[in-house]
């Protein structure tokens, strides 16, 4: 068992205009969107492929009733939004009156903070590069997950997993993990409840949000295990585990954490070794509660009676997983580092949380918070909390309070900054987003269309469009296919030879 597998990860970036309340978020997002295409890519902008989109298919294998699919299909991305997919094989697009940031399939955690932090270039860029056009609004983009006035956007994971496991194993096994999960995972936020009414502090963004256990939305009666079956790959092989439980991070270490931790953890089920799960009486109540105790001494309680704490529930996952490992272990660098990460953490929340004020996001908030209301002698309501929780998660290095104690030394990060930049434009190496992402640098004004599983060519010698299916995640590698691309000078060379392939 490893953590290595595909992955990747979907982040709606919070937007806003000081000062106009009231702006369009679809226009602002549009903005965003549109001015990183242009100026990235030269107006060759190519759109995304929606045919073999089906963000309604249940993996409980529920047929939706007519009205209610239709009902849930207005609340999905309207194909005549802006799409943009990039030189590093992510989409860039307007979701929800949100510009969100997909990053390329990658195979390992740390290549997914990569590539997510690309996204923060990314976004850094077009809002720069939208604010410097004549007469434009003054746009300010946030990695975050609410408004604090009722709304939340997602920050969503997504994990290729095999089809042959019961998607009943996987709620019963991950529905305890994803409650309790959040106190590494977390990034903070000030006010509880939907709309932050209630003065305090509590470690998720996304935990008030989550209204039921097991369902497919993710916008109104968001669930704690999504039911989404859209795997992007062969459907007879795999399942895509989508998950819209987690918070959108800026710290490295809960991002490494947050895909590792799950994809050990999705590694068991598979293996059909959770025979011992500590099953919650309560998961919707009990996610909220969790989160409200900054203390971590709430007690969530079993359906056996018994009442544990969230660490002792992680503890139970973490000692699962080294106990499989034990008899069957790996030389992967990346897992041994998860594994003792996630000891690491779960000790010190044991005994002093304030020593990871450096790693996780919501521990690094709440220090701060606590200093500032000591100094000033505030209570939780106090306006400039709520709004030091808001410039945590700017994205601009200059104003976001993150990026400050990443400058000043106090905030650990895992990668290089020049690892983040140079992944804006380069795919990762080693899943097709490879071939997606080398296409479209190459040949984006020939190509029509593209997405996770195929690309669409518009060629002149060609009266059709031409598909190539890129339906193996793990085809389509530099190692696989660089060859190739080096040895045709044309889109036109390159699609008649793929077609002599097959």
């Amino acid at each position: 068992m490893t953590v290595r597998r595909i992955m990747g990860t979907e982040v709606e970036y919070g937007i806003s205009v000081p000062g106009h309340p009231h702006a369009n978020s679809m226009n602002l997002s549009a903005q965003i969107v549109n001015s990183y295409g242009v100026a990235q890519l030269q107006g060759a902008t190519t759109r995304w492929d929606f045919e073999q989109e089906h963000p309604l298919d249940d993996a409980r294998g529920v047929e939706l009733p007519p009205a209610l699919r239709e009902s849930i299909e207005g609340t999905y991305e309207d194909p005549g939004l802006l799409n943009v997919i990039l030189t590093n094989g992510a989409r860039l697009y307007v979701d929800h009156a949100h510009p969100e940031y997909s990053t390329p399939e990658v195979t390992n955690p740390l290549d997914a903070v990569i590539w997510e932090k690309a996204g923060e270039h990314v976004m850094l860029s077009a809002m720069q590069r939208a604010n410097a056009a004549p007469g434009a609004l003054p746009i300010n983009l946030y990695k975050n997950n609410t408004d604090n006035k009722g709304a939340s956007y997602g920050t969503h994971e997504n994990y290729l997993m095999r089809r042959d496991v019961a998607f009943g194993s996987i709620v019963r096994c991950l529905t305890p993990f994803f409650v309790t999960r959040q106190i590494i995972t977390g990034s903070g936020r000030v006010g509880i409840g939907q709309e932050g009414r209630h003065a305090g502090f509590q470690i998720s963004q996304r935990a008030d949000f989550m209204e039921a256990e097991v369902g497919l939305e993710t916008t109104l009666k968001r669930p704690i295990i999504n039911t989404r079956d859209e795997p992007h790959a062969d459907p007879e092989l795999y399942r895509r585990f989508h998950v819209i439980v987690g918070d959108a991070n800026l710290s490295e270490y809960s991002t490494f954490l947050k895909l590792g931790m799950t994809s050990l953890v999705l590694g068991l089920v598979e293996a059909g070794a959770m025979a011992n799960v500590p099953e919650l009486r309560a998961p919707v109540g009990e996610i909220r509660s969790v989160s409200h105790d900054w203390s971590l001494k709430h007690l969530v309680q079993l359906t056996d009676g018994r009442k544990v704490t969230a660490i002792d529930v992680q503890y139970m996952y973490l000692d699962a997983v080294e106990q499989w490992l034990s008899p069957n272990p790996t030389d992967d660098d990346q897992t041994a580092q998860v594994i003792s990460l996630w000891r690491e953490c779960l000790d010190a929340l044991a005994t002093d949380p304030m020593g990871l004020s450096d790693r996780l996001d919501w521990v690094a908030k709440l220090r701060l918070m606590l200093a500032y209301r000591d100094r000033d002698q505030v209570e939780w309501d106090e306006p400039k909390l709520g709004m030091l929780d808001l410039q945590y998660s700017d994205i601009r290095p200059e104003k976001g309070i993150y990026h400050r104690l990443v400058a000043q030394g106090q905030m650990k990060t895992l990668i290089t900054a020049d690892q983040s930049r140079q992944a804006v434009s380069q795919p990762p190496d080693d899943t097709r987003a490879w071939f997606r992402g080398e296409c479209i640098r190459r040949w984006g004004d020939r190509i029509f269309a593209a997405s996770w599983d195929s690309i669409v060519f518009e060629l002149p010698e060609h009266e059709l469009l031409q598909r190539i299916p890129t339906n193996d995640p793990t085809k389509g590698t530099r190692e696989l296919l660089e060859t190739l691309l080096l040895d045709v000078s044309s889109a036109d060379e390159l699609v008649n030879r793929l077609q002599a392939l097959n």
